[in-house]
């Protein structure tokens, strides 16, 4: 059975502020369900391991989201995540990074992860992220040198999407912004609406509505 590398979070809070955040549940539980209809097996893998931060787990009329939540293998797996320096590589077939915006304060540059993704896309491995998940993204740096993204074509959670949610003030670093630097072209469709690039085998989503979208390329590239 296929398995896919999901990286979570360890930072708990919205950038600096004292806002309860860490893993957008539902950018999690959305692809997470289009990857195990396909019949793919998957660990959950943060930083430093352990009980992985979550919010977004109590929103109305979310049934995908709910159904997960209540599964208490998957709970136990949110709580034991895995530290990246056990995992090896070499078993995974895929990689997904859900977004929240945990991430941006610990993914978003941690060197040992960025290592692991490297190797994995050189390997002939599918990655793929959503909303705020391509910050992870950033540091992969190949053996050649070059960014992962710098010959790629990416989308990710937009600056107006940050308006419109509120964080614009409170971020460590405006998404858009550095993906428009690091990669070879940004793309962004109306905020909210579902929207996912393949480029290769690097497949990106816009914001939580495209979660389940990311989810089935990765399920398709692997079938």
């Amino acid at each position: 059975m296929k398995k896919v590398l999901i990286y979570l979070t360890n930072h708990a809070t919205l950038g600096d502020t004292d806002e309860a955040n860490g893993t957008f549940a539902p950018e999690l539980t959305h692809a997470l369900h289009e990857l195990l209809a396909a019949g793919l097996d998957y660990d959950l893998v943060s930083i430093n391991g352990g009980k992985a931060p979550l919010y977004g787990t109590d929103i109305e009329g979310d049934e995908i989201n709910a159904s997960m939540l209540q599964d208490a293998a998957f709970i136990s797996r949110v709580n034991n995540t895995i530290p990246a320096s056990q995992i090896d590589i070499q078993e995974y077939s895929a990689i997904y990074y859900p977004g929240g915006f945990g991430l941006l304060s610990d993914l978003a540059h941690n060197q040992e992860v960025a290592r692991l993704s490297a190797a994995h896309y050189e390997n002939g491995g599918i990655i793929g992220a959503v909303c705020h998940g391509p910050a992870g993204l950033l540091p992969i740096t190949l053996s050649t040198g070059q960014k992962l993204i710098a010959d790629k074509s990416v989308t990710g959670f937009t600056r107006e999407e940050e308006v419109d949610y509120g964080t614009i003030d409170k971020i460590p670093f405006l998404l858009e912004e550095a993906l428009t630097r690091s990669a070879k072209r940004y793309n962004k469709v109306q905020p909210w609406n579902a929207f996912v690039i393949e480029d290769d085998r690097l497949i990106t989503g816009q914001n939580p509505a495209s979660a389940g979208a990311v989810g089935k390329a990765i399920a398709a590239h692997l079938a």
